[in-house]
């Protein structure tokens, strides 16, 4: 991911204003219990620029009128670290994962000292001091302080003549085109889910239990090389499929029932977002058929419409109403207008660092964005819940189905089981 970082930097600084800073913090795992913490997941945007993965680095970019220069603030390593925890990150190696240079790594203990120099007119590198301090001030809700207020609290109370963005302002705009180092990634998370899948095909008709679909899926990504879950597994059967951010994954598999799979491995922190909707006794009956097949053929027809300069409305407008006239047919709702009684979400959203990943839904469709295509019926009259996505990519002539693999015609699915 090197070139990918240095050319995301690059990028980046052309997007924002002169005589700024941003900082970026690469986050570190939170308190659980007692002396128990949560797995370390990298800041998305920190990991973007640098293509670094390990906790508490600052990234410092700081942007003159005409000089440009990078810094990253690294954590020392002592004994205790290394007999305990493992080494942490070295120049060195930040060096050739990265591409900053040498020269301008530093330690965390060096932060404030470079960051006071950069505000101080006579020894400012630059001639002159930032204006613009950048920051990531996603806010996960409107109860809630960006985190990055706090972790850099000490340069925003003491600097209160740096005028405060929003980093996330260029990076949403920057990461909805994956490069194709990113690409590669995207390309290996599908693969590896496309083996928890089949891992599941291979043992659902033997097992009893959701939490042991969810456990054949885990077992199959982590053999092919997962770094993980992209994001917590859906495991859904019967009418828990209606449900459509069902976690539980806890309960018996209904014999003649449906088993909705929403699922994606995660590799190098790209993610894979894919759903699949199987027969638990191996044959769909003609009534989970039927309505398979219209979230199918609407799946398909959706995918074969994306292409550059189409809107995202455009998509969700068109899934509707193919959806609504399935639905009436079926006898699933009087009137294409109620379709909000078995559909109840949009089409799709971009994919990449996060499942759910930033972008810009105003701006139309162009080359190189990564996005999902997931329509669905949720029929909780009937227990019946069916979704089926793939992760297609937006390319200069139309769209290339990044999942296409992964199967999901009747067919293919009913020879797999057997």
């Amino acid at each position: 991911m090197k070139k990918h970082a240095m050319d995301a930097r690059q990028a980046y600084l052309d997007r924002v204003e002169p005589h700024s800073i941003t900082l970026l913090h690469a986050g570190e795992a939170p308190h659980k219990s007692l002396d128990q913490y949560y797995h370390f997941s990298v800041n998305r945007n920190f990991f973007y620029l640098t293509g670094l993965d390990a906790p508490k680095l600052i990234l410092m970019l700081v942007k003159g009128e005409k000089k440009h220069q990078t810094y990253l603030f690294l954590e020392r390593n002592t004994d205790f670290i290394i007999k305990w925890e493992g080494a942490r990150l070295e120049k060195e190696e930040a060096h050739q994962q990265s591409g900053i240079e040498l020269k301008d790594m530093r330690y965390l203990d060096e932060f404030e000292a470079l960051f006071n120099q950069m505000m101080n007119y006579a020894r400012s590198p630059f001639g002159t001091v930032p204006k613009t301090l950048y920051l990531d001030l996603y806010h996960v809700n409107a109860n809630t302080k960006p985190k990055a207020l706090s972790t850099f609290q000490t340069v925003v109370a003491h600097y209160p003549e740096l005028t405060q963005k929003n980093a996330n302002e260029a990076l949403a705009y920057l990461r909805m085109f994956k490069s194709p180092e990113e690409l590669d990634r995207l390309k290996e998370a599908i693969a590896i889910t496309q083996a928890g899948l089949d891992q599941v095909l291979s043992t659902l008709r033997s097992r009893d239990n959701e939490h042991q679909i969810e456990a054949e899926f885990n077992y199959g990504i982590t053999l092919a090389g997962a770094q993980g879950n992209a994001f917590d597994t859906i495991a859904a059967s019967g009418a828990n499929a209606t449900v459509l951010h069902y976690h539980h994954n806890n309960q018996p598999l209904p014999k003649d029932g449906l088993l909705l799979l929403d699922l994606g491995a995660s590799k190098e922190n790209y993610a894979a977002d894919i759903s699949r909707t199987y027969p638990i006794s191996g044959v769909f009956t003609d009534r989970q058929k039927a309505i398979y097949e219209a979230v199918l053929d609407v799946n398909k027809r959706t995918i074969e419409r994306v292409k550059p300069g189409v809107t995202w409305a455009e998509l969700n407008a068109f899934a509707k109403e193919a959806l609504a006239q399935h639905a009436v047919a079926l006898k699933l709702i009087d009137k294409e207008e109620d379709i909000l009684e078995v559909y109840y979400h949009s089409i799709g959203h971009f994919l990449g660092l996060d499942v759910h990943d930033v972008g810009l839904y105003h701006l139309p469709l162009q080359a190189g964005m990564v996005l999902t295509i997931e329509p669905g019926l949720y029929v909780s009259k009937e227990g019946i819940g069916i979704r089926i996505e793939d992760d297609v990519l937006v390319t200069e002539t139309g769209v290339e189905n990044l999942s296409r693999n992964l199967i999901k015609d009747v067919a293919d699915i009913e020879k797999a089981l057997q």
